[in-house]
């Protein structure tokens, strides 16, 4: 198991690189030709509204849309309740959510999906990834083992190595400004 005294160092230091890039660049991860690949009519992609310096997924989200997926946001409900992804027109009204999350009404159908486009705090050139630590994106991912995990970065967040915890679920490919990452 990994010491949470690590993790709190590497999240503090990650988020701190990654305001200082987006202060200085933006926050924008543009859509590579690999994701586009993944896409088909009919498929439900997660993405996500960023939060302060978090990557922004619009861009895939929007190539998402074009060919022809469904798209759902998060639903947090709280720390322990795990998250539902929610069905979201692109067009609608978010509500105010926990942790200042911007998430569809609860109300939404609930779509299992295809694609999971997550935000992160850090990652791994082996595709490992440090969230915020509440778990909802590790629980989310067991629910959903034969989804594809794609990490939405920016480069300033990758790091040399990462403490992983044996529930702890490595991504498939990892988003950045820069470059499309996969194993």
């Amino acid at each position: 198991m990994s010491d949470d005294n690590d993790k709190r160092t590497i999240r503090a230091a990650a988020r701190a690189a990654r305001r200082r890039f987006v202060a200085a660049h933006g926050a924008g991860v543009p859509c590579p030709a690999p994701f586009r690949a993944l896409l088909s009519h009919g498929l439900t992609v997660a993405s996500y509204v960023p939060m302060g310096a978090e990557a922004d997924p619009a861009l895939l989200a929007r190539a998402a849309v074009e060919a022809g997926c469904a798209i759902a946001l998060p639903h947090v409900v709280d720390r322990a309740t795990p998250l539902r992804f929610l069905a979201w027109d692109t067009e609608a009204a978010l509500a105010a959510g926990p942790f200042g999350l911007r998430q569809p009404h609860d109300h939404a159908a609930e779509l299992a999906p295809d694609i999971i486009l997550t935000p992160l705090v850090a990652f791994t050139r082996s595709l490992d990834r440090l969230g915020q630590g509440a778990g909802h994106y590790d629980r989310a991912f067991a629910r959903f083992p034969d989804t594809w995990r794609i990490g939405v970065a920016l480069s300033a967040q990758e790091v040399e190595s990462l403490p992983t915890d044996p529930w702890d679920m490595p991504l498939h490919a990892i988003a950045t400004e820069k470059e499309w990452i996969i194993s």
